[in-house]
């Protein structure tokens, strides 16, 4: 770990229901330093997902403040989030959400035509990817063509193409047998192992405790924040 990457502080959702109100997540502090290998885990409902659409700049919270990199981002704009979207955050999806009617590489390069990178520049790094990824002889196939721990690779390439500062993995492995899973898995830590900041939701306990450091969510608060290899919990927002 170096320096700081995500700060929350007081971070309050609330979703409101007909009459009622689901707090999603309640006066959540949280400090990820650059860097750091974090799951996030806990039952449907405990606020994990919310959580990830936050970091992810895909939601906004209801109170509190979160900074990114120093830079306090809950009062841009869409528009100026989306940017910094694009320019520091990478997205891997249970369900791959790549584009059907698009090739592996027109997928990959996706992030890049959209924030205006030249087809110059952009070829030479999805050859790049491509190959550093196992999908060169995948490159003309779209995602029916594909298997599932290809498509994921696709999906990782993808969200590095632009090479993000941090990683948000939602159930990476949800759709994956246990030998593509374990590869997807490996590849993401690849790239932590290089220095990116990566953060998986999951509800496979095995996954999580891979981590370096395991946050348990429930109920939109966050209960227990241990490191891998220490048994005392680290600060967590009490419960009320």
């Amino acid at each position: 770990m170096t320096s700081g990457l995500i700060e929350l502080a007081g971070i309050e959702r609330v979703f409101r229901l007909g009459d009622s109100e689901v707090h999603a997540l309640r006066r959540l502090d949280l400090q990820i330093a650059s860097g750091e290998y974090v799951s996030v885990m806990g039952p449907s409902g405990s606020g994990k997902s919310t959580l990830l659409n936050l970091l992810g700049l895909l939601d906004r919270p209801d109170a509190g403040t979160y900074r990114l990199a120093g830079r306090d981002v809950t009062t841009l704009s869409a528009d100026e989030q989306a940017r910094l979207r694009s320019e520091r955050i990478g997205f891997v999806f249970q369900s791959f959400h790549l584009v059907p009617r698009l090739t592996a590489a027109e997928n990959i390069a996706l992030p890049m035509v959209l924030a205006g990178i030249a087809p110059s520049r952009r070829a030479e790094r999805i050859a790049s990817a491509l190959r550093d990824y196992g999908l060169e002889n995948r490159a003309d196939h779209r995602p029916d063509q594909l298997s599932g721990g290809q498509r994921q690779r696709v999906a990782i390439a993808r969200a590095t193409i632009m090479q993000p500062a941090v990683i948000l993995a939602d159930e990476p492995t949800g759709n994956l047998d246990r030998a593509t899973g374990e590869e997807v898995v490996r590849l993401l830590e690849t790239l932590n192992e290089r220095g990116v900041t990566l953060i998986v939701v999951t509800h496979d306990a095995g996954l999580g405790a891979r981590a370096q450091r395991q946050l348990l969510m429930e109920d939109g608060l966050l209960q227990h924040d241990r490191r891998r290899g220490s048994e005392t919990p680290g600060p967590c927002v009490a419960p009320t």
